[in-house]
């Protein structure tokens, strides 16, 4: 088992190298640069567009759903485990690079869902999108998209499953004293209960869920960094000093150096909001819409509320605090950082966060990997993979920490890299559809874009 481990870990470290941080960082910023800050510019227009119901679209959820969807997937572990490992691992400046990963991946995230919508098509259970399509049918590489297939029902199992899983064990271990193979049990009970319904099922509870964790959370995240409003200013100091400059040990900090503030932050930004990795364009394509651009300005919105929101308010929570700096381990750091400010309250509510944000991420992702597996040997195992899938979840909830994450790392990034050249391959594509729409609707500057802005040569 120990030869195993070391050599995840090995491979996770070799595909998150410097190749893999420029590809992914360098394909956002050159869908910024060819979109012309699209999502700086329609920002106000896409989340304006999430409420809105497009009747006449094909598809099998709405717009909000297929983001809830997507959100249940990425608003998880990572914005709360996630952020606490990039701080631990790589310090504070890790924060500025899962930012940067944040704002140029708002520009990929909308590229795929664009591509996914663009080259879906009717399945036997809805509707069948994502990489693994407009990669084949796209571009024209079913080899690819098939790489691509593969990689992603392992990363179901990976990202979404094991890491959830033992991420919920770890806590309610270390805090309420519970065996974590009896939070596997449960976890695995609830998961395999919402799984019956398909997509429409999963589009219902993740509409009622999401909401209700994300203002939970933020709300007691906020109430925190008011109470320390005065060690706001010396956290994004830390910040954005520590991004580019490396970070000595001291106190039970190990320290870090800038390569580790990168690799982290991007890593972990990358866990977090996904983008680039090729998933939630998968639930994209489910929606109910007639233009693949309104999807994706609505896709777009999802990195903007996970990584700039979500991750940024807990990030400002653990820097605010002290047990960042006294080396306490990743899978408590954000629980005792509120615990010191709201005492056993704060406890709570991160625990109550931390399972509900795992378990909404188990359901997105359960999501992802059946329609990876779909594609790969056809409709008839998808009721095999999900009683895989929810069985795997007790084996995560039992295994060692370190070996989750790796596994996850891995599986993240050889997924990343299928769909980054699919992009790149098909970024006209994406400028082209974009164009399209705009230069057919008045869109005013009320909603931050003009027309104008996509016309001209």
């Amino acid at each position: 088992m120990e030869t195993f481990e070391n050599v995840v870990a090995a491979l996770s470290g070799w595909v998150w190298g410097a190749p893999m941080l420029i590809l992914l960082v360098g394909t956002g910023l050159y869908l910024t640069i060819l979109l012309r800050g699209l999502q700086f510019r329609a920002l106000g227009h896409a989340l304006k567009l999430i409420f809105d119901k497009d009747h006449e679209g094909v598809g099998d959820i709405s717009h909000f759903a297929a983001l809830t969807t997507a959100l249940a997937a990425t608003v998880g572990i990572g914005n709360i485990v996630g952020v606490a490992t990039a701080i631990t691992l790589g310090g504070p400046g890790a924060v500025f690079w899962m930012w940067m990963t944040g704002i140029v991946g708002m520009a990929t995230k909308y590229a795929e869902a664009v591509l996914a919508v663009k080259y879906r098509e009717q399945g036997k259970y809805g509707m069948r999108g994502g990489p693994m399509y407009y990669i084949a049918k796209g571009a024209g590489l079913p080899w690819l998209g098939w790489l691509f297939a593969v990689f992603t029902a392992g990363a179901a199992f990976g990202i979404g499953n094991m890491t959830q899983a033992n991420s919920v064990a770890v806590m309610l271990d270390k805090i309420f004293g519970v065996e974590p193979w009896a939070t596997g049990i449960v976890l695995m009970s609830l998961t395999g209960f919402v799984l019956i319904g398909g997509i429409r099922s999963i589009g219902r509870f993740t509409s009622m869920l999401v909401p209700f964790m994300i203002v939970l959370y933020i709300g007691a995240a906020l109430t925190v960094i008011a109470i320390n409003i005065s060690e706001v200013p010396d956290a994004l100091r830390l910040i954005f000093y520590h991004a580019f400059s490396p970070i000595a040990a001291g106190g039970g900090f190990a320290g870090a150096t800038i390569a580790a503030a990168i690799r982290f932050g991007v890593a972990r930004g990358v866990f977090s909001n996904e983008s680039g990795l090729g998933s939630a364009p998968i639930a994209a394509a489910a929606a109910r819409t007639c233009d693949p651009v309104k999807q994706a300005l609505v896709s777009m919105t999802q990195t903007f509320i996970d990584t700039l929101l979500v991750c940024t308010i807990t990030a400002l929570v653990i820097l605010t605090a002290t047990p960042w700096t006294e080396g306490v381990s990743a899978g408590v750091l954000t629980s005792l950082s509120f615990a010191e400010t709201l005492g056993s309250a704060g406890t709570l509510v991160v625990a109550l966060a931390t399972v509900l944000f795992a378990f909404s991420t188990l359901i997105g992702w359960s999501y992802y990997g059946e329609k990876a597996v779909e594609y790969l040997l056809g409709a008839r195992v998808i009721v095999l993979y999900r009683v895989v899938f929810v069985a795997v979840i007790v084996i995560g909830a039992t295994m060692q920490l370190e070996l989750v994450w790796n596994f996850s790392d891995l599986m993240n990034g050889l997924m990343a890299m299928p769909n980054l050249i699919g992009l790149l391959l098909l970024s006209n594509v994406v400028r082209a559809e974009t164009r399209r729409y705009f230069s057919a609707r008045n869109v005013n500057s009320e909603n931050s874009l003009k027309v104008e802005f996509f016309d001209r040569k």
